[in-house]
């Protein structure tokens, strides 16, 4: 089980309620098992950060990012998280939000491609 800041659950359930289009799209297709039998959790709190989807059993994290991800100091951040979570033994997998709402079977396909790997 990988340590999480308590004080962001409540973020997180926030976050849950109020998610993108673009994420409630993925989550269609990544919810109950639907992808190998694997079971996805939607904004997980890891460490100090808050993860859009995660699949523990592939050591999976996949970020949906917005435009905001494009900006020179979100993506040092965006770099600082990925360092964060892929020391702690899990692959990011970051798609943008107009690729996950006009896609989503794209997306999804790499999603799958990646987990048969990582379940090997």
């Amino acid at each position: 089980m990988l340590k999480y800041n308590p004080h962001l659950k409540s973020k997180a359930r926030l976050l849950r309620k109020n998610m993108t289009d673009s994420e409630r799209k993925l989550w269609s297709q990544l919810r109950d098992k639907q992808l190998l039998g694997v079971q996805f959790y939607r904004q997980k709190p890891i460490g100090n950060y808050i993860v859009d989807f995660f699949a523990p059993k592939a050591k999976l994290v996949i970020e949906v990012d917005g435009s905001q991800h494009k900006e020179n100091r979100q993506a040092e951040k965006d770099e600082t998280r990925d360092g964060f979570l892929t020391g702690a033994g899990l692959m990011v997998l970051r798609f943008n939000s107009i690729e996950a709402l006009k896609r989503a079977d794209e997306v999804v396909e790499v999603i799958y491609r990646t987990m048969v790997e990582r379940l090997k």
